[in-house]
């Protein structure tokens, strides 16, 4: 068959969309799938071939489920919202509305040209009205139930973009979006009350089948721990400082305390202390830092000591001085720590370069030398002295501060609660107004979406201001509640935001009344896989569990998790080996791999190229490889004689369907690929093949390569189409061999193998060997000393 993948692919991609193939229906009769996958940021410079690799897994699983009689629904859509963008319409003076429905269409005609097989009645577009409004609605329902604040925080701030970032956004000191360094600078913040959700976020991770490290790096991004907290009387003030520690054991070796420069005990008590002064200067230097610069545990320990208030330790009454320190936040715990310097290296180091006492509590190191931070016996402890558990010695020290009243159980998380907004204008605007009178007023719902203004110019304040701010008419309006003057908030909202719900809003895409109907939820929901980066396992999917479960306890979705089960793609890297970026000229554009051999051949190649969940280099070699296996799969039914199976290669088929089978539901594509091209090699070794069997070998291929499979199919004069065929099944007794190949040793050394039955007996194995006469010259004038039998794999006979 002439293989002319162009006018083939074309074809049967219109076919497909002409027929409706892949919408999924709400005929609530048929078992379903969800597969879903990370909806792409459409950038201006379009899809690359990471793109490719993240969709060809659940495309595949997805094309297989239909074949197998499932509702499959297997959407796309668009995160949009966001800084690039906006920053790319700053440079072109093009206004972002513009260059976002440019993107998505770019996008749009990219997937569509590589076949994938997603249901595009049901995109989405997060900077649609429409799908803000419910963005928006989901906001005010969080608003209402208390789980939205406000408050003056020194924040992550990027000069360049003129941007509030969270933690999550400015990892490292740097910006995500620009990678500039951040600074700190004090902001009022909305923030999201994620914390409150912290355990239910980790107990959930027991009811999904997520691969075992993203579940870690998630338990690990919450950072749960348990410990005490514990106050402190503070001498020259009528006051307790309360900190939180996981290790109470050690409070009879705190020997000083650490107060972070922002702490508002030090404003509160100035007129006490004698060097107000030097603790201000101080606190302005340490403003100039990001909090990633202060955090740091290897730098130089700086610091002031208080000189005016001390604090007494509460289990031994002992005083000890009190220092402020950059490396104490105020964003974690409560603010100052309890110091250890025998048993913790930051506080070893800092006590060393202070002077500060070191008082060794757990035997075991030498804190002459540096800070022990094992376990051991308990000493110079009182009523611990000799207890040798850690966790024995903690109950008892939790148990004492509670029963003196001067501590109690409890537990911290990493995690922060959610810095939720931007001084940006490609967002969604956050729908609250400030009222003198009343306060905050949620905007009613009845007028959401609360729309993004028109303007002509969407650059961003020097101070960090909104553009939204400039315009009065937006900003000046009347309170919901007392129908005074009033104004609207100016922020909006994250490029999370509108990712933190999507799955949802692909159930029932169209409906005006809700964000997605309960009955269709009932039926579509949880999202059976989702596949994605690993570098959105903790943001994205911590944030969007958090906003399902919010939903789930108002009732308003049928369950308590979104996705019951996640993996995820490995890099696709340059052909140097390299990860591709257009710095180093390395990027491989997908669009030039269609164009020079199909969609097919992109598709193919970029499963067999390595293990899924692995980075594997660009081989355009491997490319043409997979090109000449399309080709000959092409010739195949020039080869194609009589029904049924042709000698010998029943077996061969039933394997082919079960390793495929199998193969693509472990992600094992590779793999998968290769058995059918073995098969091929197979079946070209014959001479020929039945129709039977061509249409096999193509249902197996047509996940893969469905335009090629869909004419083949055709031309075999199938009625209907491959993509909704019926998938093969195997005999598992048929993939059994009823002869197997066995290697034949003398004295341990491979002389060729023998054919026998997949059955044969120990007895039966050597007297075939004996029988054989290409064998006969090593046991002519020998002695057999031992003869060894390895059931279905060697004969080794032992001569002399």
């Amino acid at each position: 068959m002439k293989y002319d993948f162009s006018a083939i692919e074309a074809k049967w991609q219109k076919t497909w969309d002409e027929n409706g193939v892949f919408k999924a229906s709400d005929d609530y009769s048929k078992p379903k799938f969800y597969g879903l996958i990370e909806f792409p940021y459409p950038s201006g410079s379009g899809m690359h071939v990471g793109h490719i690799k993240a969709y060809s897994g659940l495309e595949v699983i997805s094309r297989k489920r239909r074949m197998q009689g499932y509702n499959v629904l297997f959407p796309i859509g668009f995160d949009a919202f966001g800084l690039p963008t906006e920053n790319s319409a700053i440079k072109f003076n093009t206004h972002p509305r513009i260059l976002t429905d440019k993107n998505i269409e770019k996008f749009s005609s990219q997937l569509k040209r590589v076949g994938f097989s997603f249901d595009w009645s049901r995109v989405v577009d997060t900077t649609d009205e429409n799908y803000y409004k419910w963005t928006q609605w989901i906001f005010l329902k969080m608003f209402e139930n208390g789980l939205v604040f406000r408050d003056t925080a020194l924040v992550n701030y990027c000069p360049s973009c003129k941007v509030v970032l969270s933690n999550e956004d400015s990892q490292g000191g740097k910006c995500d979006i620009c990678h500039s360094d951040i600074v700190q600078k004090s902001k009022d913040v909305w923030y999201l009350r994620i914390t409150k959700y912290a355990d239910k976020l980790l107990q959930g991770l027991s009811d999904v089948d997520y691969l075992p490290n993203i579940k870690m790096q998630q338990v690990n991004w919450i950072g749960k721990s348990t410990g005490a907290f514990v106050n402190f009387s503070l001498k020259g003030a009528d006051e307790q400082l309360k900190i939180y520690t996981t290790r109470p054991d050690t409070l009879f070796g705190v020997t000083f305390m650490v107060m972070a420069p922002e702490h508002p005990l030090l404003e509160k008590y100035a007129s006490s202390i004698k060097n107000y002064a030097e603790l201000e200067a101080y606190k302005e230097e340490c403003a100039k830092k990001t909090e990633f610069e202060r955090t740091q545990l290897v730098k130089d320990k700086t610091g002031v000591k208080i000189d005016g208030i001390s604090a007494i330790n509460p289990v031994n009454g002992k005083e000890i001085p009190i220092y402020i320190s950059d490396y104490v936040m105020m964003g974690y715990g409560t603010g100052a720590i309890m110091a250890v310097p025998a048993h913790d290296d930051r506080d070893y180091d800092f006590a060393k370069k202070f002077g500060i006492d070191i008082i060794e509590v757990i035997k075991g190191g030498n804190i002459d030398e540096a800070a022990y931070a094992g376990d051991g016996e308990m000493v110079n402890s009182d009523f611990l002295n000799g207890f040798k558990d850690k966790a024995s010695s903690i109950e008892r020290m939790v148990q004492y501060l509670e029963e003196k009243g001067i501590g109690e159980a409890g537990v911290q998380f990493k995690m922060k609660d959610w810095a939720f907004n931007r001084q940006r204008y490609w967002g969604e605007p956050i729908p609250i107004v400030h009222c003198e009178k009343c306060g905050m007023v949620a905007v009613p719902y009845e007028e959401l979406p609360l729309r993004l203004p028109e303007v002509q110019n969407f650059e961003p304040g020097e101070g960090g201001e909104s553009p939204l701010a400039k315009i009065e008419s937006f900003v000046n309006c009347k309170c919901p509640k007392c129908k005074g003057d009033a104004k609207r908030e100016t922020d909006t909202m994250p490029q999370w935001a509108g990712s933190s719900w999507y799955f949802l809003r692909y159930i029932d895409p169209h409906n005006s009344e809700k964000f997605a109907d309960l009955e269709k939820l009932k039926y579509w929901m949880p999202v059976d896989w989702y596949n994605g980066g690993m570098e959105h396992v903790t943001r994205h999917m911590i944030y969007s569990r958090f906003w399902h479960k919010f939903l789930y306890d108002l009732g308003l979705v049928p369950t308590a998790e979104p996705y019951a089960k996640r993996t995820a793609q490995g890099l696709i890297l340059g052909p140097d080996g390299d990860k591709m970026s257009k710095s180093k000229g390395n990027v491989v554009d997908p669009n030039d791999t269609v164009d020079q051999y199909g969609a097919d051949v992109l598709r193919v190649y970029i499963l067999f190229m390595g293990d899924y969940a692995s980075a594997a280099p660009w081989s355009e070699s491997s490319v043409k490889g997979c090109k000449r296996f399309l080709e000959r799969v092409a010739d195949l039914p020039e080869k194609v004689k009589g029904t049924g199976f042709t000698d010998g290669m029943e077996s061969a088929f039933h394997k082919t369907v079960k390793k495929v089978t199998l193969d693509i539901e472990d992600l094992k594509f590779n793999t998968a690929i290769a058995q059918l091209m073995t098969l091929l090699n197979e079946i070209e070794a014959k001479g020929s093949l039945t129709k039977d069997e061509l249409e096999i070998f193509i249902r197996l291929l047509s996940p893969f390569a469905p335009h090629l499979c869909e004419e083949i199919w055709s031309n075999l004069g199938n009625n209907g189409l491959i993509a909704v065929a019926q998938w093969p099944e195997y005999d598992e007794a048929k993939t059994v061999d009823s002869v197997i190949e066995i290697a034949v040793q003398f004295n341990g050394k491979l002389k060729g193998t023998v054919t026998l039955p997949a059955d044969v007996t120990k007895d039966g194995a050597f007297e075939a060997v004996k029988s054989d006469e290409r064998f006969t010259p090593f046991l002519d004038g020998k002695t057999i000393v031992k003869e060894i039998f390895v059931p279905g794999k060697i004969v080794n006979i032992v001569v002399k």
